[in-house]
C-alpha cells in the first residue's frame, strides 16, 4: 500500500456575500436542495439590492452553503438557507445561521421571520435551536419534486 499524507478537511468559516460574483454558484447550490430552485439572475438581483444580507459558508475556498435575508428597518426575513450535499449533517448549518443572526443583530434587526417546509425536520430543529417559534402555517405552499405540495410553517425569533 502506498503511503498517502494526511490532509485535514478545509476549515469552515462564514463570510459576508457582498457582491453578485457568486450568483451562478448560489443558483447551482440552491438547486441541490429545492424543487423550485432560483436562477442565477435572481440571486444577482437580490445581492445587488439594498436591504439584502447574505453570508457564505466557505470550506477553504469552496462555497459549502449560504443564507440570504431581506432586512426592513428592525426586522428581517430569512429567504433561503442552503447547505451543499457535502456539508449537510456536520453541524455547519448551526455555524452559518448563528453568524448570520449575529450580523443581523449588529445591523439593528430585532425580529427575524422565516418559512420552512413542515416536512424538513433538520431545518425545523435548527431553527428551534436558535430560538424560532411557530407563528402560523400556510397549506400547500411549497412544490415537491413529485408534483405534490407541502405545508409551510411560519416562524419568528427575537434578537437581542
Amino acid at each position: 500500500m502506498k503511503w498517502m499524507p494526511f490532509r485535514s478537511p478545509p476549515t469552515a468559516h462564514v463570510a459576508p456575500l457582498t457582491s453578485a460574483d457568486r450568483a451562478g454558484e448560489l443558483a447551482a447550490l440552491h438547486a441541490t436542495a429545492f424543487a423550485r430552485p432560483w436562477e442565477a439572475d435572481e440571486f444577482e438581483r437580490m445581492l445587488c439590492e439594498r436591504g439584502h444580507v447574505a453570508h457564505a459558508l466557505m470550506l477553504g475556498t469552496v462555497l459549502g452553503g449560504f443564507v440570504l435575508s431581506r432586512q426592513v428597518l428592525d426586522e428581517a426575513e430569512i429567504l433561503t438557507v442552503v447547505l451543499g450535499p457535502a456539508s449537510r449533517g456536520a453541524g455547519l448549518s448551526r455555524q452559518l445561521l448563528r453568524a448570520h443572526l449575529v450580523a443581523l443583530e449588529d445591523l439593528g434587526v430585532r425580529r427575524v421571520h422565516l418559512e420552512v417546509d413542515d416536512g424538513n425536520a433538520p431545518a425545523l430543529a435548527l431553527y428551534r435551536r436558535h430560538g424560532f417559534a411557530e407563528t402560523g402555517r400556510r397549506a400547500s405552499y411549497y412544490a415537491r419534486p413529485d408534483g405534490g405540495r407541502a405545508n409551510a410553517i411560519m416562524m419568528q425569533a427575537a434578537l437581542g
